[in-house]
């Protein structure tokens, strides 16, 4: 059988308009920017371009965009650059919710290892951080404040907004990875209420190894990485300019094709749900349900499997699991044990993740191979 792709949530494809809007920076346009040559100003003015595009989608000025080599740079860029900033003596304090991805979580936990504070705000059962609890954790010396806009494995939504304004009245920065959100629902840095957001190329139909970093205007960072004055001198190096255009191409196309995404992306999720839910009404969990979730995203657990061998058994199925499995135990996702999902649950879970190029064809050949596939791991007695 062919292979079915419902792991967009892991990474996109890139799109051939993408791609081919790269490919003469590769063969004919490879000047340096930094150059003042012909060659050089017309890679420059890709650069500059893609910066306005980046900013058109987020709703920002082009000199408050970053880029980078990904979405984890991006969230270590915000989060060391400002603590480093902020506090130098490494006394601040630093928040961060339990269902962050490790690109926010390492760079945090390794914070505290040289001394800066940190504090790890819970979630609910439907995977939702309460701006509530982010209120209380905030001190006096806290410096920043790090809430993803979408869970990457069960999709629920974050409640950016009222963090945001408790952000604002503790004054109080606040990071916001949105890579998992950009180009599946709306993602304007003004209304969201975002200091500094991480975006990632390889989630947006670009190529993997590009990204960026929103940065408001005023606010300083503490590089990174040492060098010239790329980026100026937050990120310096010189530019992927062949990906810069891409991921340029990438934020357009999906700032247009925003509205008429997510009403499809929806349909396709909720279409595989129901068909999961129908042939086995009581034995899936869904998984955030009654959180308001990505249009694209669907998280569930089969009873009485494992996910991994369930997708092992379903003709190539390309989706993700909850829980890995090593030598008889099984270590759940950090999400899911935020959650308080219990161990029979998480194991049996898997993240299916609709895109760009799923069709109504693959989602129902999807249900298919996994409801033969549980029945073929849970034959009835």
């Amino acid at each position: 059988m062919s292979a079915i792709y419902l792991d967009y949530n892991a990474t996109t494809p890139t799109d051939a308009r993408v791609l081919d809007a790269m490919l003469p920076f590769y063969r004919d346009w490879y000047g340096n920017p930094s150059s003042s040559h012909s060659l050089g100003k017309l890679a420059d003015d890709a650069v500059q371009n893609a910066r306005s595009q980046t900013a058109d989608l987020l709703g920002c000025h082009s000199d408050e965009v970053t880029f980078t080599s990904g979405g984890t740079e991006s969230s270590n860029l915000a989060i060391q650059g400002v603590m480093f900033r902020q506090s130098p003596e490494r006394h601040g304090h630093l928040v961060i919710s339990a269902i962050e991805h490790p690109a926010t979580v390492e760079p945090a936990r390794w914070l505290e290892k040289l001394g800066f504070s940190l504090t790890v705000v819970g979630c609910d059962a439907n995977a939702v951080v309460d701006a509530h609890d982010i209120a209380a954790a905030i001190r006096d010396d806290t410096v920043l404040v790090s809430v993803m806009h979408a869970n990457n494995e069960v999709g629920s939504i974050q409640p950016i907004g009222q963090i945001a304004k408790t952000c604002r009245e503790a004054g109080v920065l606040l990071h916001v990875d949105a890579a998992q959100s950009a180009g599946k629902i709306p993602v304007h840095v003004d209304a969201l209420g975002a200091d500094l957001l991480t975006l990632a190329g390889h989630k947006l139909y670009a190529p993997k190894g590009i990204g960026a970093l929103y940065i408001r205007r005023g606010v300083q960072l503490e590089p990174v990485i040492r060098g010239a004055n790329q980026e100026k001198g937050i990120r310096p190096g010189t530019e992927n300019v062949a990906q810069i255009v891409g991921f340029g191409v990438a934020a357009t196309l999906a700032a247009a094709d925003l509205a008429t995404r997510h009403e499809e992306s929806a349909t396709l999720r909720d279409r595989l749900q129901q068909s999961l839910a129908t042939a086995l009404p009581t034995k899936l969990v869904v998984h955030a349900e009654a959180a308001t979730r990505l249009p694209n995203t669907l998280s569930v657990s089969f009873s009485g499997v494992t996910g991994a061998d369930l997708l092992e058994k379903t003709d190539d199925l390309c989706a993700s699991t909850g829980a890995a499995c090593h030598s008889g135990s099984t270590r759940m996702s950090a999400t899911l044990a935020a959650m308080g999902t219990p161990e029979a649950i998480a194991r049996g879970t898997i993240r299916l993740s609709v895109g760009r190029f799923t069709t109504r064809a693959d989602v129902d050949e999807a249900a298919n191979r996994l409801i033969d596939a549980w029945r073929a791991l849970c034959p009835s007695p």
